[in-house]
Protein backbone atom coordinates (compact mmCIF):
# COMPACT_ATOMS: atom_id res chain seq x y z
CA UNK A 1 0.00 0.00 0.00
CA UNK A 2 1.22 3.40 -0.99
CA UNK A 3 0.04 6.96 0.22
CA UNK A 4 -0.29 9.04 -1.82
CA UNK A 5 -1.14 12.60 -0.46
CA UNK A 6 -3.47 14.80 -2.51
CA UNK A 7 -4.51 18.15 -1.46
CA UNK A 8 -5.21 21.55 -3.05
CA UNK A 9 -2.51 23.90 -1.57
CA UNK A 10 0.82 23.97 -3.66
CA UNK A 11 2.77 22.85 -1.01
CA UNK A 12 0.86 19.56 -0.85
CA UNK A 13 3.08 16.57 0.07
CA UNK A 14 3.57 13.74 -2.40
CA UNK A 15 4.51 10.12 -1.19
CA UNK A 16 4.42 8.37 -4.08
CA UNK A 17 7.97 7.46 -3.55
CA UNK A 18 7.46 6.33 -0.38
CA UNK A 19 8.66 2.82 0.41
CA UNK A 20 5.27 0.33 0.94
CA UNK A 21 7.35 -1.84 3.79
CA UNK A 22 7.53 2.02 5.75
CA UNK A 23 3.86 2.18 5.62
CA UNK A 24 3.81 -1.39 6.71
CA UNK A 25 5.65 -0.99 10.02
CA UNK A 26 4.08 1.92 10.77
CA UNK A 27 0.74 -0.35 10.39
CA UNK A 28 2.49 -2.96 12.62
CA UNK A 29 3.19 0.18 15.13
CA UNK A 30 -0.40 1.21 15.23
CA UNK A 31 -1.46 -2.40 15.52
CA UNK A 32 0.82 -2.76 18.74
CA UNK A 33 -0.05 0.27 19.90
CA UNK A 34 -3.80 -0.11 20.60
CA UNK A 35 -3.64 -3.45 20.45
CA UNK A 36 -5.78 -4.93 17.37
CA UNK A 37 -4.83 -6.69 14.23
CA UNK A 38 -5.55 -5.54 10.57
CA UNK A 39 -7.61 -8.43 9.34
CA UNK A 40 -6.78 -9.74 5.21
CA UNK A 41 -9.79 -7.67 4.14
CA UNK A 42 -10.07 -4.46 7.00
CA UNK A 43 -7.83 -2.15 4.48
CA UNK A 44 -8.94 -3.25 1.30
CA UNK A 45 -11.52 -0.92 0.83
CA UNK A 46 -9.32 2.06 2.99
CA UNK A 47 -8.81 4.60 0.24
CA UNK A 48 -7.60 7.63 2.98
CA UNK A 49 -6.03 8.81 5.74
CA UNK A 50 -9.06 9.49 7.08
CA UNK A 51 -10.69 6.05 6.71
CA UNK A 52 -7.63 4.33 8.21
CA UNK A 53 -8.25 6.15 11.14
CA UNK A 54 -11.61 5.63 11.31
CA UNK A 55 -10.92 1.46 10.88
CA UNK A 56 -8.46 1.90 14.21
CA UNK A 57 -11.40 3.70 16.06
CA UNK A 58 -13.59 0.98 14.97
CA UNK A 59 -11.33 -1.82 15.75
CA UNK A 60 -10.49 -0.17 19.52
CA UNK A 61 -13.54 -1.46 22.00
CA UNK A 62 -12.56 -0.07 24.90
CA UNK A 63 -14.45 2.40 27.50
CA UNK A 64 -13.82 5.85 27.04
CA UNK A 65 -11.97 7.87 29.52
CA UNK A 66 -11.33 12.09 28.78
CA UNK A 67 -7.63 11.33 30.45
CA UNK A 68 -4.73 12.22 28.82
CA UNK A 69 -2.55 9.37 28.05
CA UNK A 70 0.80 11.68 27.45
CA UNK A 71 0.34 13.11 30.77
CA UNK A 72 -0.32 9.77 31.93
CA UNK A 73 3.19 7.97 30.66
CA UNK A 74 4.83 10.77 31.68
CA UNK A 75 3.88 9.74 35.34
CA UNK A 76 4.61 5.89 34.88
CA UNK A 77 7.94 6.76 33.10
CA UNK A 78 8.54 9.36 36.17
CA UNK A 79 7.56 6.42 38.71
CA UNK A 80 9.98 3.73 36.91
CA UNK A 81 12.69 6.10 37.20
CA UNK A 82 12.30 6.90 40.82
CA UNK A 83 11.69 3.57 41.63
CA UNK A 84 15.25 2.49 40.29
CA UNK A 85 16.62 5.63 42.12
CA UNK A 86 14.34 7.08 44.46
CA UNK A 87 14.84 10.76 43.67
CA UNK A 88 12.33 13.56 44.56
CA UNK A 89 9.37 13.04 41.91
CA UNK A 90 9.51 17.19 41.57
CA UNK A 91 13.08 16.75 40.62
CA UNK A 92 11.65 14.87 37.02
CA UNK A 93 9.56 17.11 35.28
CA UNK A 94 9.09 17.14 31.54
CA UNK A 95 12.07 19.16 30.24
CA UNK A 96 14.37 17.45 32.22
CA UNK A 97 16.66 15.88 29.93
CA UNK A 98 17.49 12.46 29.60
CA UNK A 99 21.00 12.83 29.67
CA UNK A 100 21.54 13.33 32.89
CA UNK A 101 19.02 10.73 34.30
CA UNK A 102 21.11 8.45 32.38
CA UNK A 103 24.61 8.50 32.32
CA UNK A 104 26.63 7.12 29.56
CA UNK A 105 28.91 4.89 31.29
CA UNK A 106 26.29 2.79 32.38
CA UNK A 107 23.02 3.99 30.08
CA UNK A 108 22.22 0.66 28.65
CA UNK A 109 21.70 -0.80 32.06
CA UNK A 110 19.47 1.83 33.47
CA UNK A 111 17.57 1.92 30.72
CA UNK A 112 16.74 -1.46 30.95
CA UNK A 113 16.04 -1.44 34.55
CA UNK A 114 13.35 1.39 33.67
CA UNK A 115 12.11 -0.73 31.11
CA UNK A 116 11.46 -3.52 32.85
CA UNK A 117 9.94 -1.95 35.70
CA UNK A 118 7.55 -0.44 32.49
CA UNK A 119 6.75 -3.62 31.22
CA UNK A 120 7.68 -2.73 27.39
CA UNK A 121 11.31 -1.82 25.73
CA UNK A 122 11.00 1.90 24.89
CA UNK A 123 13.30 1.77 21.93
CA UNK A 124 15.45 5.15 23.10
CA UNK A 125 18.87 3.91 22.46
CA UNK A 126 20.67 3.68 19.32
CA UNK A 127 24.55 3.42 17.78
CA UNK A 128 26.61 6.40 16.52
CA UNK A 129 24.70 7.18 12.44
CA UNK A 130 28.77 6.68 11.44
CA UNK A 131 28.83 3.38 12.71
CA UNK A 132 25.52 2.17 11.30
CA UNK A 133 26.64 3.32 8.12
CA UNK A 134 29.75 2.00 7.59
CA UNK A 135 28.45 -1.59 8.38
CA UNK A 136 25.72 -0.70 5.69
CA UNK A 137 28.26 0.15 3.22
CA UNK A 138 30.35 -3.15 3.99
CA UNK A 139 27.01 -5.20 3.59
CA UNK A 140 26.17 -3.43 0.31
CA UNK A 141 29.81 -3.64 -0.57
CA UNK A 142 29.95 -7.87 0.28
CA UNK A 143 27.06 -8.77 -1.62
CA UNK A 144 29.08 -6.95 -4.72
CA UNK A 145 31.92 -8.87 -4.27
CA UNK A 146 29.96 -12.32 -4.58
CA UNK A 147 30.96 -11.77 -8.40
CA UNK A 148 34.41 -11.47 -7.51
CA UNK A 149 34.92 -13.20 -4.74
CA UNK A 150 32.48 -15.12 -3.14
CA UNK A 151 34.74 -16.16 0.22
CA UNK A 152 35.17 -12.89 0.71
CA UNK A 153 31.97 -11.90 0.43
CA UNK A 154 30.50 -14.13 2.79
CA UNK A 155 32.85 -12.69 5.45
CA UNK A 156 32.03 -9.13 4.93
CA UNK A 157 28.53 -10.43 4.80
CA UNK A 158 28.73 -12.17 8.26
CA UNK A 159 30.76 -9.26 10.10
CA UNK A 160 28.42 -6.69 8.64
CA UNK A 161 25.38 -8.20 9.83
CA UNK A 162 26.99 -9.36 13.11
CA UNK A 163 28.34 -5.65 13.61
CA UNK A 164 24.89 -4.07 12.61
CA UNK A 165 23.28 -6.39 15.45
CA UNK A 166 25.67 -5.66 18.08
CA UNK A 167 25.61 -1.96 17.50
CA UNK A 168 22.08 -2.10 17.82
CA UNK A 169 22.53 -4.19 21.38
CA UNK A 170 24.86 -1.69 22.74
CA UNK A 171 24.20 1.70 21.24
CA UNK A 172 24.21 4.52 23.43
CA UNK A 173 22.71 7.32 21.63
CA UNK A 174 19.60 8.59 22.93
CA UNK A 175 16.76 8.89 20.12
CA UNK A 176 14.70 11.71 22.14
CA UNK A 177 16.42 14.50 24.61
CA UNK A 178 13.78 14.62 27.70
CA UNK A 179 11.55 13.34 29.52
CA UNK A 180 8.76 14.82 28.10
CA UNK A 181 10.13 13.83 24.15
CA UNK A 182 10.05 10.47 25.32
CA UNK A 183 6.28 10.30 27.26
CA UNK A 184 5.50 11.22 23.72
CA UNK A 185 6.90 8.57 21.77
CA UNK A 186 6.15 5.95 24.15
CA UNK A 187 2.68 7.73 24.77
CA UNK A 188 1.81 6.90 20.50
CA UNK A 189 4.20 3.30 20.27
CA UNK A 190 2.45 1.65 23.38
CA UNK A 191 -0.74 4.07 23.86
CA UNK A 192 -2.32 1.25 26.10
CA UNK A 193 0.46 0.12 28.36
CA UNK A 194 1.14 3.66 28.95
CA UNK A 195 -2.79 4.30 30.13
CA UNK A 196 -3.30 4.00 34.28
CA UNK A 197 -6.85 1.81 33.32
CA UNK A 198 -5.74 -0.08 30.49
CA UNK A 199 -9.38 -0.43 30.23
CA UNK A 200 -9.94 2.64 28.32
CA UNK A 201 -8.72 5.12 25.70
CA UNK A 202 -9.76 8.74 25.14
CA UNK A 203 -11.16 8.37 21.57
CA UNK A 204 -10.39 11.82 20.72
CA UNK A 205 -6.64 11.01 21.14
CA UNK A 206 -6.55 8.26 18.81
CA UNK A 207 -6.87 9.70 15.39
CA UNK A 208 -4.05 12.18 16.65
CA UNK A 209 -1.37 9.50 17.69
CA UNK A 210 -2.02 7.64 14.10
CA UNK A 211 -0.96 11.25 12.47
CA UNK A 212 2.26 11.40 15.65
CA UNK A 213 3.05 7.42 14.15
CA UNK A 214 2.97 8.39 10.51
CA UNK A 215 4.25 12.11 10.89
CA UNK A 216 7.39 10.70 12.67
CA UNK A 217 8.69 7.55 11.21
CA UNK A 218 7.72 8.14 7.94
CA UNK A 219 9.29 11.91 8.21
CA UNK A 220 6.16 13.90 7.16
CA UNK A 221 4.71 17.22 7.67
CA UNK A 222 1.44 16.70 10.25
CA UNK A 223 -0.46 19.05 7.64
CA UNK A 224 0.37 17.16 4.91
CA UNK A 225 -1.90 14.19 7.03
CA UNK A 226 -5.68 15.36 6.52
CA UNK A 227 -8.62 12.82 6.15
CA UNK A 228 -8.44 13.74 2.70
CA UNK A 229 -4.89 12.06 2.05
CA UNK A 230 -5.02 9.38 -0.13
CA UNK A 231 -3.85 5.93 0.00
CA UNK A 232 -2.51 4.74 -3.84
Amino acid sequence: MKLNIKTATPSAYNLNNVDPEDISDVLVKIEKSFNITFGNDDLKDTKNFGALCDVVVAKVKHAQADSCTTQQAFYKLRSAINARNPTEKYLVKPQTKLCELFPRDNRIEVVADIEAEMGFHMNLLHPKPWITWSFALLLVASFGLFFVNSTVAFVGLVISIAGLRLAGRFGKELKVKTIGDLAEKIAREHYLKCRRDASTVNRTEIVQKIKELFAHDLDLEPSALTKEAKFA
